[in-house]
């Protein structure tokens, strides 16, 4: 592929650059694939939580985490680990794994402890649901623990805050097609 890449490179169809860090120097990418990589590696200067929160099937391509990268670890008390698995997602924040949900959102692991990431990656999650990607969310354990355990308290308090209600299951938000 090399020689491929390079005669296109030669051709200006492709870019030669080190794009992607920790994986090898010989990396190619069409010229607006480079000016967005460049676009979102500044965090938006609107964000009050300094940069971009994106949500992924855990199995998205895009999703580096389990694949080019490994995975974060979670606090040192939680057994429960992430995995590249069908209707399980990841919450990024300017790039960085904050959560990640199970498939369903009955058990979410975090990954970092600022509040106010915490409850932007709740929010982000549960735009899956409003948007109709996915149909319901019943959270049941936050970190292996149950909800009203301190450390879910951030996260718990974001999906209150996204319209997730009280349910004898767990904190569950349903998408309301018409709404």
């Amino acid at each position: 592929m090399y020689p491929v890449l390079k005669a296109m490179e030669e051709s200006g169809r492709c870019r030669r650059g080190y794009f992607v860090e920790g994986l090898g120097g010989a990396q190619f990418a069409l010229p607006g694939a480079v000016d967005r990589l460049r676009a979102a590696r500044e965090p938006a200067a609107d964000d009050e939580v300094g940069g971009r929160t994106v949500v992924l099937a855990a199995t998205d391509p895009a999703n580096p985490y389990g694949a080019a990268l490994g995975w974060p670890d979670p606090a040192p008390d939680v057994r429960h680990r992430p995995r590249r698995v069908a209707g399980a997602h990841v919450v990024t924040l300017a790039g960085r794994l904050v959560l990640y949900a199970e498939r369903g959102g009955r058990s979410l692991l975090t990954f970092g402890g600022d509040p106010d990431e915490l409850a932007a990656a709740a929010g982000a999650l549960a735009g899956l649901v409003t948007a109709g990607t996915v149909a319901s969310f019943v959270v049941q354990r936050v970190d292996g623990g149950p909800l009203d355990a301190g450390p879910a308290e951030p996260v718990v308090a974001g999906l209150r805050a996204a319209g997730f209600v009280d349910h004898p299951r767990g904190l569950v938000l349903r998408h309301r097609p018409g709404r």
